[in-house]
């Protein structure tokens, strides 16, 4: 859930928790504020009575009139009341009611059963009258329970309409203010987007919250080592390359100039023998031929040592002419038909550039022969001024992507290359069902 409806969502609960007690709390306050009322009219009334005693007493009033309730009627405009007086010298009783006609749509029903439920309004409430140290009857009292309902309906309506105002109100502003607050989450999250894939150059503003700020500085700094690691890798994987290329330069100028050079002295040593041997001794002659034999395989070993660790091509004829001449031995070698298209000139390219991408697109060649089921593959290589682009496509079929690991180092080799040279290495099948390598390397 988005963390602002979360909040939100937090926020009206506890807005309805607390509009909950209020209204209880309200209705409890009600309920009290109308028995007391109540006890404060009964109060006055039993006071008038007393005094209409007195008069009565004093001759000033008829007996004939008592109980009389024109001066409450007059003081007590309040409805909704009834009284009742019950003599204790003679049986009888005298009521007035004060009623009020409520529409039934005065108050929901729901909330009259749970007032009734909790309240029980519409009790009476008695008061002994009291003269001359005898009581003379009792007067009784009772609240309508509709005007009850009516008055705590009432307060809870205002309170009501005024906490869901109010709550609307907070939420609004507590989005408003939330939604201003959470922008830097955004910000994070792109710039982190951004860092995954690859872009260890991005960086974080300083935000005006501190704790923002806070997070966006760990994570700045947190990349910024990532970039100084992963830079010193790069520098240290490309100096390795260089130095292994050196190395392989070495080799096989090593293995031409030395073995290449004792091998073909033997070849003509052998030769010579086999012919000196037909004459003089035929017997040496299978011997003189098997050792010509086997020197020639030799040779071809040593040959193909030699392409392996520095094709004798790319330093004499160049780029293009060694990837013409690999695809077309991959060609008489497998099934496959492999297509080289180039775009660019390749005699722009520096160190170790050129051997660089040779030894990817031979490592290629040998995994799509080994691994894959396809019947064709190409290989495009499109060279810009500021950067080239090498692309390598079959029509196998490949199961998933990433691979299962495996103890091979073909594509984890191309990967260090690239990376090595601060370029960008993807895997991804192709609309064939085949695996398509994308390799991007800037100029050095």
């Amino acid at each position: 859930m988005n963390l602002k409806f979360y909040l939100l969502v937090r926020i009206i609960l506890v807005g309805l928790f607390c509009l909950l007690s209020t209204s209880a709390y309200v209705l409890y306050q009600a309920d009290q504020q109308a028995k007391q009322a109540a006890q404060t009219m009964l109060t006055s009334i039993s006071k008038q009575l007393a005094m209409q005693l007195q008069r009565i007493d004093a001759g000033y009033a008829v007996a004939a009139n008592f109980p009389d309730f024109h001066l409450w009627q007059e003081t007590h405009p309040a409805a909704g009341v009834c009284l009742r007086f019950n003599s204790t010298a003679k049986a009888i009783s005298h009521s007035v009611c004060r009623d009020v006609k409520w529409s039934a749509q005065s108050w929901p029903e729901p909330f009259a059963a749970a007032y009734l439920w909790l309240f029980n309004p519409g009790l009476e409430i008695n008061s002994p009258i009291i003269f001359k140290n005898q009581q003379q009857g009792s007067i009784s009292l009772t609240l309508s329970v509709e005007q009850q309902l009516a008055q705590a309906w009432q307060s809870l309506r205002t309170l009501l309409t005024l906490s869901i105002l109010t709550i609307l109100a907070v939420c609004l502003l507590v989005y408003l203010v939330i939604k201003q607050a959470l922008r830097p989450a955004a910000i994070i999250v792109t710039g982190l987007q951004k860092m995954q894939a690859g872009h260890l150059t991005v960086r974080l503003p300083d935000f005006d919250i501190l704790e923002w700020r806070q997070t966006a500085t760990a994570i700045n700094d947190l990349v910024s080592s990532q970039q100084q690691l992963l830079t010193e890798r790069q520098q240290l994987s490309h100096k390795l390359i260089t130095v292994q290329d050196a190395e392989r330069r070495y080799l096989a100028r090593e293995l031409h100039d030395e073995l290449g050079q004792c091998l073909a002295a033997i070849s003509a040593l052998a030769a010579s023998i086999t012919q000196t041997a037909k004459q003089e001794c035929p017997v040496l002659v299978d011997e003189a031929e098997n050792i010509s034999q086997i020197n020639a395989h030799m040779l071809q070993s040593v040959r193909d040592l030699l392409v392996q660790l520095r094709p004798a091509e790319i330093d004499e004829l160049g780029l293009e002419a060694s990837l013409q001449s690999l695809i077309s031995e991959w060609n008489k070698r497998t099934c496959i038909v492999f297509s080289l298209n180039m775009t660019g000139d390749c005699t722009q390219l520096a160190e170790p550039l050129p051997m660089t991408l040779f030894r990817i697109i031979q490592e290629s060649l040998t995994n799509i022969s080994k691994h894959s089921t396809a019947s064709k593959a190409q290989v495009e290589l499109i060279i810009k001024p500021e950067w080239l682009a090498l692309t390598i496509a079959d029509n196998g079929c490949i199961a998933e992507l990433p691979f299962v690991p495996t103890a091979g180092m073909g594509l984890l080799g191309i990967r260090e290359r690239v990376t090595a040279l601060g370029g960008q290495f993807t895997l991804q099948k192709n609309a064939t069902g085949g695996l398509t390598i994308d390799v991007k390397l800037p100029h050095i």
